[in-house]
């Protein structure tokens, strides 16, 4: 199965390239990352989809960034999209946030700590629009099939699944490439997310750190293992950035990787 978002197709002949900053940091910084991000992937003649939050609801201490929130996120957003032509991808978190930010964004994401709860899952569905589902870190890829129902019980089928990496003793994740196979068995494609995947949650005490180096690594094995769509986090001053500052993937080294990571899905597809 393949799914439509705009004109893009996630799950065919093309890899995808999903990427963006953390959370929108201001209005004027996620229009240039937007713009260069595009810039990027057309010389790469590569689908893009751009990818930001307006709330990080997660952050590990209560002093933590979290963004502009919902009314001035979408404003940007919809600025966003209308400035660059590009899909827009970003978190909901209560089931009264669908309805108002499909009017926006093309994708609708499901966070991976609130992946099992049902209410968010349904609004997000009823919207009509796609829907991203992060795999939970604390779920084996096979109790996906639930999570799945239940947004097609609305009678939208248009639905992402995206392997983030599972809890694995203390302050680590990792991600286990078979999850990509056995995800892809429930008839949706499967998107790798490489950036959070190399996160070492609350190994900082107050914040989140992670692994940077690791990220091409695991992006090139999920491309080679058979994912549809890659999703990486992308920002232009990686040791400033006010939300995963430690496994942002650098601006500047983006083409790079890109690059290829469509070189070997279409090595691996042919």
């Amino acid at each position: 199965m393949t799914v439509q978002i705009g004109n893009i197709e996630v799950g065919g002949s093309e890899l995808v390239i999903i990427a963006g900053p953390c959370v929108i940091e201001s209005r004027n910084h996620s229009l240039k990352m937007a713009t260069l991000l595009k810039e990027i992937m057309l010389g790469e003649e590569i689908p893009f989809i751009f990818k930001t939050s307006f709330d990080k609801a997660n952050r590990t201490s209560v002093d933590s960034f979290r963004g502009p929130g919902l009314e001035e996120g979408l404003d940007i957003l919809s600025e966003i999209k209308d400035t660059t032509g590009a899909p827009i991808l970003t978190d909901i978190h209560s089931p009264d946030q669908a309805e108002l930010v499909a009017k926006v964004a093309d994708v609708l994401q499901i966070p991976a700590f609130l992946c099992r709860q049902t209410d968010l899952l349904l609004a997000a569905g009823e919207t009509g629009k796609c829907v991203n589902v992060k795999k939970g870190q604390f779920i084996a890829p096979q109790d996906l099939t639930n999570i799945v129902k239940k947004i097609e019980s609305t009678g939208n089928s248009n639905i992402l699944l995206t392997e983030r990496g599972t809890s694995f003793g203390y302050n680590n994740l990792v991600a286990d490439m078979r999850a990509i196979h056995v995800m892809k068995e429930s008839g949706h494609p499967v998107v790798f997310d490489a950036t959070h995947s190399a996160q070492m949650p609350g190994v900082l005490g107050d914040s989140t750190g992670g692994n940077r180096e690791i990220i091409p690594t695991l992006a090139k094995a999920a491309v080679a293992a058979g994912c549809d769509a890659v999703f990486m986090e992308v920002h232009d001053d990686v040791v400033n950035a006010k939300s995963d500052a430690a496994t942002q993937w650098p601006l500047d080294q983006a083409v790079g990787l890109v690059s290829v990571l469509k070189n070997i899905f279409q090595l691996v597809r042919k």
